[in-house]
């Protein structure tokens, strides 16, 4: 994680006048310039062999600018045979808050990627371990083989999930991203997106196949109400979209899914030319939110209209380098 920051330094403030907040992500605005930070995890993986393997992988990550359940990704296999698996993720979680002009722009995301092809076959097998008791009787392993990828997105109430189980045989090749991502400009843009997709190629061999989609109604996109993480959990109960599909035997099974839930919201500003023509004041002077434009300056009064967008697809969402999710 890094920070980096400028700008002049203030005089502690003597009174709650003077008590200058936050900015868009909770950053004391008092000589603060650019701050930034970031989290990144990244894991590249080769396995070959035969004998029995389990493997579990779990990320969890927070929607931006919140301590809530944001994009979440989690991974089972287990099974008794030959494997030859290769599976790259990548996790991050990026802000970034600079000033512009009379106002903040921020910005973060929160996006897990993940890309694996898994090749495995079933088949007992019986094993000697060490110089005591189980060298000389041996363990027997028989587990038919079983894998399992869900991925959630909670807050615009996305999930996806699939599974194998009891199979003989399992090539698979699947791709996913989950992305939670936000855009602030003081005055007068709220908007962001999230992002979610399962891409799958495999080929099953007598097993059982269990495919699933859920979109809840994305309540909790709406940038007015404040997000805690729990309403995603509940609105699954009650779906807009839901996928349900289950196959017994031997297929061929290719799927590509993706759910975007843009949203966006905007402040007709006030003339921001004529409140601002005598330049931004330092945020010292200024009360609990520091946004010029707001006060009552030149005897202008505060702007109060809003148009609100949810499930809108918009092209202007700013990007950034994105990392190993992309834009």
């Amino acid at each position: 994680m890094g920070m980096a920051s400028a700008g002049p330094n203030c005089e502690t403030c003597s009174d709650s006048s003077c008590d200058v907040k936050t900015d868009c992500y909770g950053t004391h605005l008092c000589g603060i310039g650019t701050t930034a930070n970031n989290i990144t995890f990244d894991f590249d993986q080769s396995v070959q062999g035969s004998g029995y393997f389990m493997t579990y992988r779990y990320i969890q990550l927070d929607s931006p600018g919140t301590n809530a359940d944001g994009p979440m990704y989690k991974d089972y296999a287990h099974g008794s045979g030959t494997i030859d698996n290769e599976i790259t993720i990548c996790a991050e979680e990026i802000e970034y808050s600079r000033p512009v002009g009379c106002f903040r722009e921020c910005e973060a995301y929160s996006c897990i990627s993940a890309r694996e092809d898994n090749s495995m076959v079933y088949s007992p097998m019986t094993m000697s371990y060490g110089n005591g008791f189980y060298a000389k009787n041996p363990i027997r392993y028989d587990s038919l083989l079983k894998e399992k990828t869900v991925i959630k997105n909670y807050k615009p109430a996305t999930m996806m999930h699939h599974q194998v189980e009891y199979a003989k045989a399992i090539d698979k090749e699947i791709d996913i991203i989950v992305k939670d991502k936000r855009y602030i400009y003081d005055d007068p843009v709220y908007q962001g997106v999230g992002y979610t997709t399962m891409k799958i190629n495999e080929d099953i061999t007598d097993g059982m196949v269990d495919i699933g989609v859920l979109q809840g109604e994305p309540h909790s996109m709406n940038p007015e109400v404040p997000y805690d993480g729990k309403r995603a959990t509940s609105v699954w109960a009650n779906p807009m979209i839901e996928i349900d599909e289950h196959y017994v035997g031997t297929f061929h099974i290719e799927k590509n899914m993706t759910i975007d839930v843009p949203y966006k919201k905007e402040i007709v500003p006030k003339d921001w030319l004529t409140c601002c023509i005598l330049g931004c004041g330092n945020p010292c002077d200024y009360g609990d939110y520091y946004n010029p434009c707001n006060y009552d300056c030149m005897g202008m009064t505060m702007a109060n209209t809003t148009t609100t967008a949810v499930g809108a697809v918009y092209s202007d969402i700013p990007t950034t380098s994105g990392g190993c999710c992309g834009n």
